[in-house]
């Protein structure tokens, strides 16, 4: 019964989420499971590591599928450089059972998280709104990000390009 009201909770959220919430929580995502396949090194729990590096390595994924190709092209291959570097790092990590290239991972997600935030609250404060706060998201897209297309609602504005499975993508 709590698993199948935490699933409704998490449909909702994800459901009722802007774009830069979406992304936000993809960022959490990858922090949360990167965390979990450090804990599965260090305790030698290689089927938590295994898992916490699978749903890590998925979530830099939808990512980079993500980022829109029509946007800048130099900000754009920096961003997907950054991206791709974390998803070999996992690589690695998981490969070599490497603590380190983990803490390096986790370290560069945190900042683009907090780099994140600090975008969303900025946005937020130029369109006169109340900025989200550190913990919360909340804050309207920066500029660059696509609503994202929600199951079974036909998606406005859609590119041509085919959506991650979220139907969330950003320019950069």
């Amino acid at each position: 019964m709590m698993e199948q009201t935490t699933n409704a909770y998490l449909r909702t959220r994800v459901m009722s989420a802007s774009p830069e919430e979406l992304r936000l929580m993809l960022l959490d995502g990858a922090i949360k499971f990167a965390h979990q396949a450090r804990e599965g090194l260090n305790t030698k729990n290689y089927e938590l590591s295994f898992n916490g590096f699978s749903q890590a390595r998925e979530i830099v994924l939808e990512l980079i599928n993500g980022i829109r190709d029509d946007a800048e092209p130099d900000l754009v291959n920096k961003v997907r450089g950054v991206l791709l570097f974390l998803y070999r790092e996992l690589m690695e990590a998981s490969f070599h059972k490497n603590v380190s290239k983990v803490d390096n991972v986790i370290k560069i997600l945190e900042y683009e998280r907090e780099t994140w935030v600090l975008a969303m609250e900025k946005i937020a404060r130029e369109r006169g709104r109340k900025p989200a706060g550190r913990d919360a998201p909340g804050a309207d897209a920066p500029a660059g990000v696509k609503a994202p297309a929600r199951p079974g609602a036909p998606s406005a504005g859609a590119s041509s390009a085919p959506a991650p499975a979220s139907g969330f993508s950003i320019s950069a």
